[in-house]
């Protein structure tokens, strides 16, 4: 038997287990396992070291080696977040609601756990910490199946906390690691059905494309984030380039970093040029249209492509626009439905970008860095939602569940 398919099987079968945790158990679990993190955090960043190593071997990019590089704070932010679910409210066993039929049968909605979590991801050893939070916390067992470039990283967390849940009441085969890199083995994930009950993909485009379009397993979506910035011709300038520099660069390599400033004709001709100096002491590539490279010389010219790609790096796109239709346009063409914001003083135009963009989260004078578990209140995240059925935007712990019928009666029998 496969490597995947054995240790899935073994989650399915602490499924049961993991429905008989209370909650107060399943917090001890996950504060065991954040002490571990930073009782043995030499071992992680031993292995972490490694990984780096090998990534500037193989000419990973820099903004790949920052989401997989590790160090003390870090750690420290890594394990705070487990700490940080088990303040939060267990969403399982809630009763959602009640009611009572006519022939005496009493009903009731329950949050159940959705079952064994497929996760594919890639290099952010973060997500390892806060997927199996999240999980366990929810009553989930789960699969990790990190990328190769994190694999030392991800092997070492993985045996910390496995090593903390064996002191804890929680089925230590309720978290399980994919070590084969190959693809092979994301592909028998992705077919797993019977053993995975839903897969979560967090990562590039590619990935995420690829996960959507070959499993037979449910999927919940995350998708890639090309966000947009739209400064109307309204917006206070200060205000504007602190929220448009703050979106590109505070950490360009995540999903709700900006990839394309939008800006009104206007406001361009006024301010663009004292924005792009703010870029170009950040060391940001710009890259625009034809009236962006009007107004600024040293600006690149940008393809279609360019306006269709996630760089997660320090390269931004700037559109210029006559007028609100025009940038709505745009970011219906290009964006992801991921996290979009308008940038103004007019509240017309607020209200109608707020309602009109089609996306997980939509923004009126603030930056796009904002789309996140922490910064909405919900502790660790297990991705970022940008379809539309079952969650949508930041995932936290009641993404995680589902619901049963539980029917009580005295004997009722259907005639």
């Amino acid at each position: 038997m496969s490597e995947v398919r054995t240790k899935a099987a073994l989650a399915k079968e602490a499924a049961a287990v993991m429905n008989r945790m209370t909650t107060v158990q399943k917090n001890e679990a996950l504060l065991k396992m954040a002490d571990a993190l930073i009782a043995e955090q030499a071992i992680l960043l031993e292995a972490n070291e490694k990984d780096i190593r090998n990534g500037e071997a193989n000419g990973t990019s820099s903004s790949l080696l920052d989401r997989l590089k590790l160090n003390p704070s870090r750690i420290e932010a890594i394990a705070e977040g487990l700490r940080q679910v088990v303040e939060l409210e267990d969403p399982i066993g809630t009763v959602l609601e009640t009611f009572d039929r006519p022939n005496g049968l009493h009903i009731e909605k329950h949050r159940v756990p959705l079952g064994v979590i497929g996760m594919i991801y890639e290099a952010r050893p973060n997500v390892t910490v806060d997927a199996a939070g999240l999980c366990l916390k929810t009553g989930n067992p789960v699969v990790l199946r990190g990328g190769s470039a994190a694999l030392e990283t991800n092997r070492a967390i993985v045996g910390v906390m496995r090593q903390a849940l064996a002191e804890t009441a929680l089925p230590v085969e309720a978290l399980q690691m994919i070590e084969d890199s190959n693809r092979s083995s994301v592909d028998e994930m992705l077919k797993l059905n019977g053993l995975i009950d839903v897969i979560i993909p967090r990562g590039g485009a590619s990935l995420i494309q690829n996960v959507v379009q070959n499993a037979t397993v449910p999927v919940i979506e995350t998708g890639a984030g090309i966000c947009h910035t739209y400064v109307d011709a309204s917006a206070l300038p200060k205000m504007a380039e602190e929220i448009a520099l703050n979106a590109k660069v505070q950490r360009p390599s995540v999903c709700n970093s900006m990839e394309t400033l939008i800006v009104h004709s206007g406001y361009a001709e006024k301010h663009l040029s004292s924005m792009a100096e703010r870029f170009r002491e950040k060391n940001v590539e710009l890259r625009g249209c034809e009236r962006a490279q009007k107004l600024v010389s040293w600006v690149r010219s940008a393809s279609e492509q360019d306006y269709a790609t996630e760089y997660n790096d320090y390269i931004l796109n700037i559109k210029i626009v006559d007028d609100l239709d025009e940038a709505l346009a745009h970011i219906r063409r290009f964006g992801t439905m991921h996290s979009e914001c308008i940038v103004t003083e007019s509240q017309e135009n607020a209200a109608r970008f707020l309602a009109e963009v089609d996306a997980a989260t939509v923004y009126h004078n603030a930056s796009t860095r904002f789309t996140d578990g922490f910064e909405f209140g919900f502790g660790a995240e297990i991705g970022i939602s940008t379809q539309k059925l079952h969650a949508r935007g930041p995932m936290g712990l009641p993404a995680l569940t589902s619901t049963k019928y539980v029917v009580k009666g005295s004997g009722q029998v259907r005639g």
